[in-house]
């Protein structure tokens, strides 16, 4: 059986943690749109684990979190979520009835060391209560989330920040450094918004015993020469692609594949099994090219509509806000890929998706550009826009505090600081561009993902986050024209249309309708005198947001700053945030 889960609990070694079930029980109620099918709790003296279910393979099995005992006494617990893929192929005696199961009786076998054996997208806590330790694993690529707390005498753990709110002793508390993240669009590994919250890095395992906190790193690409010739480089890229895609739509509930006609979503499509759902959204830009797709495809091809007023509406931002849980200044954006992934749900629990294509093999217009990395353009192509960034309707003084500019470009130096040189310009410069997308956008995009997919019971699968596939083509020499080896391994089994298909940006709402709701939303907070965002705004530019003349149709710096404080207010208001923020 193969699950999709929520996470959470905690280690306490001074104390008895035998008597708080109640605690434990709040902290996985917090993960319940990611688990809708059941929920389990463990706890010892020392220890607390909780799970929230969504099962997509035998579904009526495997209860958690999971026991290994030894002459009736508890061995170690594992809470667990997502899937390990290689679970039947890891050389463990017998045959282990779940992914679950595979991963504790790895533990048990090879130690610290299984991590290295594993592959899919996961995440999990694993007590060994004869070390007294706790490790927090999280997959490789960074497609399932964990979050901890260190406390004084352990640690809070969970899937999402808020189930870690949860708890009595933890306090989400926001700093400017963590207002800089949120605001600048910037992911910085191990980093969270709330103070004191740390995030467990992709391809990371967080050991917690009694002398504290150490984390340790069990996979990263690593720079190596390419030896393949381009004949045999195309071939394995989609030997690879395939055995992921193949390997990944596997499940006991219906599978279905996310489509918009472009050359990432159709080679997902093409390469997976018969029969095969497609959902697209049925906007202008991919409705067309995603039916042409799916007819070449011969797949069961269904169109979902998002109207202007469903994206507006607050019962449906406040949704997907709500899985979001950080505010964002592309509310559309996320509310839509929500209102996608409900429709979904009405016919599917897993759906494969496209996602980390463009990441890989360099599909975006800036790739390869030096100075173009979105950090260092933020909110590129908005600059020129008389509304000036969204953030220019903050407080002045809070403006100047935060400093933006300064800090992406200090966040973009500390990337391309842990890129490992070779001495030669051009390949330094195709290692910094696969650093930065892999590392800092990519995690942006899995998030996003992954919480709008899950709020709906959705488990959203990403064949293009295979980590042999990463591993492969990380190192291959840079192409001249951006997806060219994509193109070629999937030539014979995507359209024409779908494999030359040029990028285009995910659909945003075009007409005034979208715009005028959302400012009769942002009128409504500027005349609440307790709205918890007003000190932190410039209100006068705020009310130019309200009364000025509406944009061109696209994602205009006005829109996302309107999106920016409704996302804000709805932040502040549902979680116990404290903002310690001084300005001037």
């Amino acid at each position: 059986m193969l699950e999709e889960c929520g996470i959470a609990g905690w280690v306490d070694f001074d104390g008895d943690l035998r008597g708080h079930a109640a605690v434990l029980r709040a902290m996985t109620a917090a993960l319940a749109l990611r688990g809708p099918d059941g929920e389990g709790v463990w706890l010892t003296e020392h220890a607390a684990l909780g799970h929230r279910r969504l099962a997509v393979l035998d579904p009526d099995h495997g209860a958690q979190p999971m026991l290994a005992l030894r002459g009736g006494r508890v061995r170690a617990a594992l809470t667990y979520g997502g899937e390990t893929y290689n679970f039947r192929r890891l050389g463990l005696d017998g045959r282990p009835g779940t992914d679950t199961e595979a991963v504790l009786r790895a533990y048990l076998r090879w130690g610290e060391a299984f991590t290295t054996r594993l592959e899919g997208m996961y995440a999990f806590a694993l007590w060994d209560a004869d070390r007294e330790t706790l490790l927090l694993v999280r997959d490789r690529l960074g497609v399932k989330p964990l979050y901890y707390l260190p406390q004084p005498a352990g640690v809070l753990f969970a899937s999402e920040p808020k189930a870690i709110a949860a708890h009595p002793l933890a306090r989400l508390r926001v700093d400017l450094d963590g207002l800089r993240e949120l605001l600048a669009s910037v992911r910085t590994p191990g980093h969270a918004v709330y103070r004191d919250l740390r995030e467990v890095r992709p391809g990371e395992l967080v050991r917690v015993d009694r002398s504290g906190v150490h984390t340790e790193r069990y996979w990263q690409p690593r720079p190596a020469e390419h030896r393949d010739d381009h004949r045999t480089t195309v071939h394995s890229v989609r030997t690879l692609l395939a055995a992921a895609v193949a390997e990944q739509s596997r499940a006991d509930v219906p599978v279905c594949a996310l489509l918009s006609g472009g050359l990432d979503s159709t080679a997902v499509a093409a390469l997976a099994p018969r029969p095969l759902r497609t959902v697209a959204l049925a906007e202008p830009a991919d409705a067309a090219p995603a039916a042409a797709a799916a007819e070449y495809l011969g797949t069961e091809h269904e169109e979902v509509a998002v109207t202007p007023a469903a994206l507006a509406d607050p019962v449906n931002r406040a949704a997907a806000l709500q899985a979001l849980e950080l505010p964002t200044g592309l509310g559309a954006f996320h509310t839509s890929l929500y209102l996608l992934m409900r429709a979904v749900r009405e016919r599917s629990t897993v759906a494969l998706t496209g996602e980390a294509a463009d990441e890989l093999f360099g599909g975006y217009p800036w790739w390869g550009a030096t100075g173009t990395f979105p950090w260092l353009t933020a909110p590129h192509a908005v600059r020129a826009d008389p509304a000036g960034p969204p953030t220019d309707v903050l407080d002045p003084d809070l403006g100047r505090a935060l400093d933006l500019d300064a800090y992406r470009a200090a966040a973009y130096r500390d990337a391309l600081s842990e890129v490992e040189r070779s001495g030669d310009a051009a390949t330094d410069r195709v290692r910094e561009q696969r650093h930065l997308h892999l590392t800092r956008l990519l995690p942006i995009l899995l998030d996003r993902m992954d919480r709008m997919s899950m709020a709906c019971g959705v488990e959203a699968r990403v064949p293009f986050c295979d980590s042999r596939l990463v591993e492969y083509v990380a190192n291959i020499p840079w192409p001249a024209d951006g997806k060219r080896l994509l193109r070629e391994a999937v030539t014979a089994d995507v359209p024409p249309a779908a494999r030359d298909r040029v990028k285009s940006p995910y659909p945003a709402p075009t007409g005034p309708e979208y715009e005028l709701a959302l400012r009769s939303q942002l009128l409504e907070i500027l005349e609440d005198s307790t709205s918890p965002v007003r000190p932190l705004l410039d209100v006068q530019r705020a009310w130019h947001l309200v009364v000025g003349p509406i944009a061109p149709p696209a994602y205009d710096a006005g829109r996302r700053a309107v999106e920016l404080i409704l996302g804000l207010d709805h932040w502040l208001r549902r979680l116990p945030v404290t903002l310690d923020v001084k300005a001037g």
